[in-house]
């Protein structure tokens, strides 16, 4: 008998176990479906920071842009500003979104698709927790890159400044965001050409920054210089009104660099994003101290303007390859952004005469094209190749400058986009908006 009992109790502990099986498979996946949600909030959190951070970009540009221009046009600046933002977004949801990443609809090939007009998320998890492979929702991805995309008209806004007659840049601006910018980057960003081709930006050096760029360089050749800018004797200097404005504006940029390159991750990966930090913030650094160095080595002093550009520079130097150059080449490739910036700032004021009151085609278009090309120097991916990178380079200034120009000469054609004499002289605070942005303060019509 006592071995039968023995028998049976054995089969009975078996039988138990054998029933924990499904009740404890049970509660692994239950564990397992709450770390993936858990993960899921933590990723989508981040990147709704990263998108306030962007945000707050818009104001930074608005600062420093109204610092380094006169007193007289700093309503004017401030309105341009604002005004971008709605019309990135509005013209985001109506078509850009769907234009820069259009799924599957690619109807030339993969140069051009789009998915359709407005945005819809899928339905239930499909568009949460199952979008993104659990990195962020649906409204999240719209609203992060609805605020890139209102920044290539931004970075046009300061190199036009002080003469450009508003309506004619709302509505350059409203067919430049809407149109150019999705279309050129669905290449990349989208799963386009040159995606396949292995070409690499990680946040935007060239599709963010050097399209802007292309876009104020059509509109500085199409406006012409601010009155009084050149004459027989070369180039005059028109300072601004404001340092104290300009380096609030540089250090709100710097805070806001944190979600453009940290967001651009996707995901809330501690080493990823920490590291791209690391890169972004010593990029940044370097191109301040070499711009501090070369400013005062060729204007014999140094100059806080451009030493406030060598941040900038340094940062969309950068942009490109935040996730995949090493710590040292980080801090190369802002330091030779510092010194590009002050010798283009310079060449180009100087010599070839174009009017840029805040340096734009200096930081955002040159240091936009070395960052890229940079990537292709750098990066320790052996996938990433020169050539691929200045092949970008090239389709995309072939491409955005072209149709920059065309909208800009229709804007010219049309609405106009170049205020007169007298407004100019005047101010386009009075002219275009008929108030002023320090008032009780007298505001002398040759400042």
């Amino acid at each position: 008998m006592r071995p039968l009992m023995k028998s049976l109790k054995l089969l009975g502990l078996l039988a138990g176990c054998l029933m924990l099986v499904p009740v404890l498979s049970w509660a692994g996946d239950d564990a397992m479906t709450a770390a993936n949600e858990a993960m899921f909030t933590t990723n989508n959190i981040w990147m709704m920071v990263s998108t306030f951070l962007v945000f707050v970009m818009h104001l930074g540009f608005a600062t420093l842009e109204s610092g380094l221009t006169r007193a007289k046009n700093t309503v004017n600046i401030l309105f341009k500003n604002a005004m971008i933002v709605p019309i990135g977004l509005l013209t985001y949801v109506l078509l850009g979104f769907n234009l820069m990443y259009p799924g599957e609809e690619w109807i030339l090939g993969k140069w051009f698709g789009f998915g359709g007009f407005g945005i819809s998320a899928p339905e239930g998890a499909a568009g949460l927790i199952a979008y993104a492979d659990g990195h962020y929702t649906y409204w999240t991805d719209f609203l992060f890159q609805g605020m890139f995309a209102a920044t290539a008209a931004t970075i046009v806004s300061g190199a036009v400044a002080e003469r450009v007659h508003l309506k004619g840049f709302l509505w350059f601006s409203l067919f430049f965001v809407g149109l150019v910018y999705p279309f050129v980057g669905s290449w990349k960003w989208g799963g386009g050409w040159l995606n396949d081709l292995g070409f690499h930006d990680f946040a935007g050096s060239t599709l963010v920054h050097s399209v802007g760029g292309w876009g104020a360089l059509a509109g500085v050749l199409l406006l012409g210089p601010r009155i009084g800018k050149y004459n027989g004797a070369g180039s005059k200097a028109i300072p601004g009104h404001s340092m104290p404005l300009a380096t609030i504006g540089v250090f709100m940029l710097w805070l806001g660099w944190f979600g453009f390159n940290g967001g651009s991750v996707l995901s809330a990966d501690p080493g990823a994003v920490s590291y791209v930090l690391v890169t972004t913030s010593l990029a940044a650094a370097a191109g301040m101290v070499t711009a501090m160095f070369t400013s005062n080595i060729v204007q014999k002093k140094p100059d806080l303007s451009m030493v406030l550009n060598g941040c900038l520079a340094g940062l969309v130097g950068i942009t490109a390859g935040a996730d995949t150059v090493s710590v040292l080449s980080s801090v190369i490739i802002g330091a030779i952004a510092g010194v590009l910036v002050v010798l283009a700032v310079i060449f180009i004021d100087s010599k070839l005469k174009l009017d840029d009151p805040v340096g734009a085609l200096s930081v955002h278009l040159l240091c936009g094209i070395w960052g890229t090309l940079a990537v292709g120097i750098f990066s320790t991916n052996p996938d990433h190749s020169f050539l691929t990178q200045l092949l970008g380079v090239v389709v995309y200034g072939a491409v955005a400058f072209p149709a920059a120009y065309l909208i800009m000469l229709i804007c010219k054609l049309t609405v106009g986009i170049r205020v007169t004499e007298e407004e100019e002289i005047k101010g386009l605070d009075i002219s275009e908006h008929g108030m002023e942005a320090y008032g009780g303060f007298q505001i002398f019509a040759n400042d």
